[in-house]
């Protein structure tokens, strides 16, 4: 079964263990304080970029895939 996330930080850390693909967009702006990408204790999961797509406006999209 397929599921494509699209939220906030609470929900993606419940299910992290779940997650197998990582689809990141980063904008080269700094905002100041923002939301987490995941919430939850502090464990690091180890992603493989799978494709990385740079963008004249300096946007990079990535798409990680995890073991």
């Amino acid at each position: 079964m397929n599921i494509w996330l699209c939220g906030g930080g609470r929900l993606a850390g419940a299910l992290l263990p779940e997650i197998d693909e990582l689809v990141v967009k980063n904008y080269p702006v700094v905002a100041g304080a923002g939301i987490p990408a995941f919430d939850g204790a502090f464990d690091p999961t180890v992603f493989d970029v799978a494709e990385r797509t740079a963008f004249p406006d300096g946007v990079t999209l990535m798409r990680l895939t995890g073991h």
